[in-house]
């Protein structure tokens, strides 16, 4: 399993649109392209100094799969960005290894 995270800073961020608009585009553009599964996740109130706000968690089968739907796609889904956030996200990318 395949994984790119996307790591959005502390900032203005729109989550009605995130949600809304920008998580469909992500599905409509990259399942069909091999993305397995999508999810995102928010520090709880309990952790006041993390450094993001929103982490969203992509899986591919392996880094082949999710290169090939990131060079077709990745520029869209990215021009979206500024539509609900003024931050620039931190992308990791790494292999899910059991342990």
């Amino acid at each position: 399993m395949y994984i790119v995270s996307v790591l959005y800073p502390k900032g203005n961020f729109d989550l009605d649109y995130y949600r809304q608009s920008h998580l469909p585009l992500v599905d409509r553009l990259l399942t069909p392209e091999g993305m397995s599964e999508m999810a995102y996740w928010q520090p709880t109130e309990d952790a006041p100094d993390a450094p993001f706000q929103l982490i969203a968690e992509l899986r591919f089968a392996d880094a082949e799969t999710a290169g090939k739907a990131l060079a077709l796609h990745g520029k869209t889904t990215q021009d979206d960005i500024p539509n609900f956030t003024s931050v620039t996200p931190l992308i990791l990318t790494g292999t899910l290894r059991a342990g």
